[in-house]
C-alpha cells in the first residue's frame, strides 16, 4: 500500500453561466487559489472577494456563490512506486456534492454524495510525467431543482428541495441557520496504490462482564487478484496483554471473520458517571504469504469492550425506551448536535475537543448527531470514545420527505453502508436512529395527501436500513425514528411507547406543559434565546443592537421566532424595554425553561430514561436554541444544564393534585445517605415561616421523593416568598408566582474585587434575596469567561465569581448593569 498526496497548489474558478454573479465582481475567467479541503466559501473569503457571510446580512448578497458552477484545478506528477501496483486510485474522501472529474482532459468519473468517499481508477488516463486534473462542481441547489422536477415534488421544511440530493441538508437553510450552500473538496484527496486493501473492520462484543469479554471482528478486504491472504489481528489492553486472532482468506475471498479467545478480567468501556470507557488498541494486517509477499495494508484503531441493548420490552405504561450498557440501564443526559460550522472543515481537532469537553463538563453522557448534517468525522468519535460520551447517531434524513427511486436508492444504500462499517469499532456509537421527524412529519403535517402513492423514505426507515444494520452491525441497536411509537399503527408522539419530540412547549405554550407528560424517552425539546453579548457584537454592527434590528432579525432563522421569543418570554417577564435587559432576561428564560423540563423528565425515571435538548451548539452567531453559542461562548443555559444534569439533585415538583413534592435523585454508583431541610421564606426576612426535614438513603441510580406539608407548600403570600430544600451542597427553589408577579426586594449586596495576575475573583456577599445572579464578564473582554452564572443568595450568604483576562477593568465596571445581573430588577414593578 502507498499513499501520494496530490499537491497544495490548487486553482478554483467559476465557470458556466455566470449571469447571476453580481455586477463588477470580476471573477469571469479568473483563477483563484484554493485551499483542499476546503470550499468556495471559505476559498473566496481567504481571496478577500466575499465579506465574512456570518456578519450583518452578508449572506443574502451571497447567494450567487451556491448558483453558480465552480471548478478545482491541479497538476501532479506521480511517485514511480505507485505504478507497480496492480491498482492506482484517486481516492476521494469527500466531494461536496454533483461532481465531474477528468484527468488530463478527459473523464475520470463522476460523484452525487457528500457523505462517502469516492475511487477512482487512474491507471488508463495516468502518464507520465506532468498530469492534471480538474474537478467541476454542479450547483447543488440547481441540481437538487433538478431532480425535484423531474420526479416530482415532495414535502419539506425550508425553501429548498434538500430532500432531493445527499448532501448536508442544513447547508440550504435551517431555522437556526444561514443558507450558504456549498461546493468543493470538503475530506483529504490523494492517490493510492495497492494490491489488496482493507474496507473496513468490525469489532462485535458477543459478551461483556466483570469476568470475561467474548470478542470477534469482522474485515472487509478488496483485492486485485485471487489467491491465499492472511489476517491477522491483535489487541491490546493497557495491563500489557495482547490477545491475537487470524483468518485465511482464499480464491476470491473478501470477508472473514476473526474470533479471538475469551478475554478474562476484562476492561469495561462504560459511558461517563458509569466506569471508566476503557480502550484497547486494536491492530488488523492484511499479508501475502507468497514469495514477494509481505504486509499488503493495515488498520489500526481503539476499540471498546461492551455491549449495548435497546430494551424496548412492554411494561405497565407501555414500552420502555432504555439503553442499557454492559447490562446496567442508563439515564441518558445530553443534547443534539448539529454542525459545529457552515463549512465543517473549519471544525478541527482542537474545537472538537473543546465542545465535547463542554458536554462533559456539564454532566452530560450523551449526544445525538441529529440527521440534517453530516456523519462526523473520526476524530469527533474517537473523542467521545475516551470522554465516554455515548453517541445517538442519525441517518441523515430530516424533517422531510425522502424519494426511495434511483438515483437515490443506490446512494442512499452505499452511504449506509459505508457508514455503518466505517464507525462500527467506536465504542461511544450506541444508537442509530433512521430518521429525524420524518415518520411525524408523514402523520401530523399534511404530507399524506402530497404525497399520495408515492414513496416518502419509510423504506429506508423500516427495511432498507435495518437489513443493512443486521449485515454490517448486529450487536447495536437501531431505531426507525425520531420521534417514533415503535409501531406505525401507534401515533409517533404517544408517550407511553418510543421516544418522543415536545415543541409545544416552544411553539405554542408556556415550558411548564413539560410537566403533563411523561415521556419514556425526550429526545428533542428546547427554547431559544440570543447568543451571547461578544458573539452579538462581532456579528451584529453596532448601530443594529436592538431586539427587531434587520441584522439582529436576520439572525433569528426560525419563523416567527422573536414572536414566539416573546410570547414565551411575557408568560414569566415583561418585556424590557433596554437591549441590555432584553438579552439578559431572554437567556434566563430559555436556562428556566430547561431547567423545568430536564428536573421534571428526571423526576420521572425509571419511567422516562432520556432527556436529550435542542442543542448544544451553534454553526453560526444566532438566535437560537443552543446552550454553547456559535463562536464557542457558553450562555446561561450551559451553567443551568451543569446543574440540572449532575450526578445528585434536589427538585421540588408539583403534582395534579397541587401537592408539592421533593425529589432527591441520585444518579451514581454509590449510595447516598443525608437528610434535606425544606423551609418555606419570605424574599424580605431571615427567618423561616415553616420548616421540615428528611432523611434519606438512596440506592445506588435510584430516588426517593417527599411530600411536603401544607404549611410549606401552600404560600401565605405567594408573590413574596419561596420554598427552599437543601442537603449540604445542592439545593432546589420553588416558587409559588412567576417573576413578573414576585415582589422581590431591592438587590443589596456587598462585594469584594481582587486581581491576582490576570485572575479576577468578585466575592458578592447577599443583604437580600438575590436570584439568579449573572456576572457577563465577555462584556468586559470578549476572551473572559467566568466560572459560574445564575448563582441565587440567601441573605448573608456569598459566591465568588472567577475569570481571567489580561485587561484591566474598574470594580465598578464589574459589578455594575449589565455586566452585573439579577431577577430581583425584573419583577412586579421593577423591570
Amino acid at each position: 500500500m502507498h499513499k501520494q498526496a496530490l499537491p497544495f497548489q490548487w486553482t478554483l474558478q467559476a465557470v458556466g453561466d455566470l449571469s447571476l454573479v453580481p455586477p463588477g465582481f470580476g471573477i469571469s475567467g479568473r483563477e483563484i487559489p484554493a485551499t483542499v479541503p476546503g470550499c468556495v466559501y471559505t476559498d473566496l473569503l481567504a481571496a478577500g472577494l466575499i465579506d465574512d457571510p456570518y456578519f450583518d446580512r452578508n449572506e443574502l448578497k451571497q447567494a450567487w456563490i451556491g448558483r453558480t458552477d465552480w471548478r478545482y484545478a491541479c497538476s501532479f506528477d506521480v511517485d514511480a512506486a505507485l505504478l507497480a501496483h496492480a491498482k492506482l486510485e484517486l481516492v476521494c474522501e469527500g466531494l461536496d456534492t454533483i461532481a465531474k472529474l477528468e484527468l488530463n482532459g478527459k473523464a475520470l468519473g463522476a460523484a452525487a454524495n457528500m457523505h462517502l468517499p469516492h475511487r477512482f481508477d487512474l491507471k488508463p488516463l495516468l502518464r507520465a510525467g506532468n498530469n492534471s486534473l480538474s474537478i467541476t462542481f454542479q450547483s447543488a441547489l440547481n441540481y437538487a431543482e433538478q431532480m425535484r422536477d423531474k420526479m416530482g415534488d415532495l414535502p419539506h421544511v425550508e425553501k429548498h428541495p434538500f430532500n432531493f440530493i445527499r448532501k448536508m441538508a442544513c447547508n440550504f437553510g435551517w431555522d437556526w441557520g444561514p443558507a450558504l450552500i456549498t461546493a468543493g473538496i470538503w475530506q483529504p484527496i490523494y492517490m493510492q496504490a495497492w494490491n489488496a486493501r482493507i474496507k473496513s473492520v468490525r469489532p462485535t462484543v458477543q459478551h461483556a462482564d466483570a469476568r470475561l469479554v467474548r470478542l470477534e471482528t469482522r474485515v472487509s478486504i478488496e483485492r486485485a487478484h485471487a489467491g491465499e491472504l492472511t489476517l491477522t489481528a491483535s489487541l491490546g489492553d493497557s495491563k500489557g496483554r495482547v490477545f491475537n486472532g487470524s483468518a485465511t482468506l482464499r480464491g476470491n475471498d473478501t470477508e472473514a471473520l476473526i474470533t479471538f479467545a475469551d478475554i478474562p478480567n476484562p476492561e469495561l468501556w462504560w459511558p461517563r458517571g458509569h466506569g471508566a470507557p476503557a480502550l484497547h488498541e486494536m491492530q488488523v494486517e492484511i499479508t501475502s504469504p507468497g514469495a514477494g509477499g509481505g504486509k499488503l495494508d493495515a488498520w489500526r484503531g481503539r476499540v471498546g469492550l461492551r455491549t449495548v441493548k435497546l430494551n424496548t420490552a412492554p411494561d405497565q405504561t407501555g414500552s420502555q425506551f432504555t439503553l442499557e450498557v454492559n447490562g446496567k440501564p442508563i439515564f441518558c443526559k445530553g443534547a443534539n448536535w448539529i454542525p459545529d460550522d457552515c463549512f465543517p472543515q473549519r471544525v478541527t481537532e482542537s474545537r472538537y475537543r473543546s465542545r465535547i469537553q463542554q458536554a462533559v463538563d456539564a454532566h452530560m453522557n450523551m449526544l445525538r448527531i441529529w440527521g440534517g448534517g453530516i456523519y462526523e468525522t473520526e476524530t469527533f468519535y474517537s473523542i467521545c470514545d475516551e470522554a465516554g460520551v455515548m453517541v445517538w447517531q442519525d441517518f441523515l434524513f430530516a424533517c422531510a420527505a425522502y424519494p426511495e427511486e434511483e438515483p437515490f436508492k443506490q446512494l442512499v444504500e452505499s452511504e449506509a453502508r459505508y457508514n455503518i462499517a466505517r464507525l462500527s469499532h467506536h465504542p461511544s456509537l450506541v444508537l442509530w436512529n433512521g430518521c429525524n421527524e420524518n415518520i411525524w412529519g408523514y402523520a401530523d403535517w399534511g404530507w399524506k395527501e402530497k404525497i399520495g402513492s408515492r414513496t416518502w423514505g419509510l423504506g429506508y426507515y423500516l427495511e432498507l436500513l435495518p437489513a443493512l444494520m443486521r449485515e454490517l452491525d448486529p450487536a447495536r441497536p437501531y431505531w426507525p425514528g425520531s420521534p417514533y411509537s415503535g409501531s406505525m399503527s401507534i401515533h409517533p408522539l404517544d408517550q407511553k411507547h418510543g421516544n418522543m419530540h415536545i415543541w409545544d412547549a416552544w411553539n405554542s405554550k408556556d415550558y411548564t406543559v413539560y410537566r403533563n407528560y411523561t415521556p419514556r424517552f425526550c429526545s428533542e425539546f428546547g427554547h431559544q434565546a440570543p447568543p451571547t453579548y461578544a458573539t452579538i457584537r462581532d456579528s451584529i454592527p453596532s448601530r443594529q443592537l436592538e431586539t427587531s434590528s434587520p441584522a439582529m432579525m436576520h439572525h433569528q432563522k426560525a419563523p416567527g421566532g422573536n414572536d414566539k421569543l416573546h410570547a414565551r418570554l411575557t408568560e414569566h417577564f415583561e418585556i424590557p424595554p433596554k437591549f441590555d435587559d432584553w438579552l439578559y432576561v431572554t437567556q434566563l428564560n430559555q436556562a428556566r425553561a430547561l431547567q423545568c423540563g430536564v428536573e421534571w423528565f428526571r423526576s420521572r425515571a425509571p419511567v422516562c430514561m432520556g432527556a436529550l435538548y435542542w442543542q448544544i451548539n451553534d454553526c453560526w452567531p444566532v438566535t437560537s436554541w443552543a446552550a454553547i453559542d456559535g463562536a464557542g461562548r457558553k450562555k446561561p443555559l450551559w451553567y443551568a444544564t451543569r446543574r440540572f444534569f449532575a450526578d445528585r439533585l434536589l427538585t421540588i415538583q408539583p403534582e395534579p393534585d397541587g401537592s408539592l413534592w421533593l425529589h432527591v435523585l441520585n444518579d451514581r454508583d454509590e449510595p447516598w445517605k443525608n437528610s434535606a431541610l425544606v423551609q418555606r421564606k419570605r424574599f424580605s426576612e431571615n427567618g423561616n415561616l415553616a420548616e421540615a426535614e428528611f432523611t434519606f438513603d438512596i440506592a445506588a441510580r435510584s430516588s426517593a421523593r417527599f411530600e411536603l406539608p401544607k404549611e410549606i407548600a401552600q404560600s401565605a403570600d405567594s408573590a413574596a416568598e419561596c420554598v427552599v430544600a437543601a442537603s449540604n451542597s445542592e439545593r432546589a427553589f420553588w416558587y409559588f408566582e412567576i417573576d413578573k408577579n414576585i415582589v422581590y426586594p431591592e438587590p443589596q449586596f456587598e462585594d469584594d474585587v481582587s486581581i491576582d495576575g490576570s485572575e479576577y475573583s468578585i466575592k458578592i456577599t447577599a443583604r437580600s434575596f438575590l436570584r439568579d445572579v449573572a456576572l457577563f464578564v465577555d462584556r468586559l473582554d470578549p476572551q473572559a469567561e467566568v466560572n459560574d452564572q445564575l448563582i441565587t443568595l440567601l441573605p448573608n450568604e456569598s459566591f465568588t465569581f472567577r475569570f481571567k483576562s489580561n485587561r484591566r477593568f474598574s470594580r465598578e465596571a464589574i459589578i455594575q448593569r449589565p455586566v452585573f445581573q439579577c431577577a430581583n430588577w425584573f419583577g412586579a414593578g421593577n423591570s
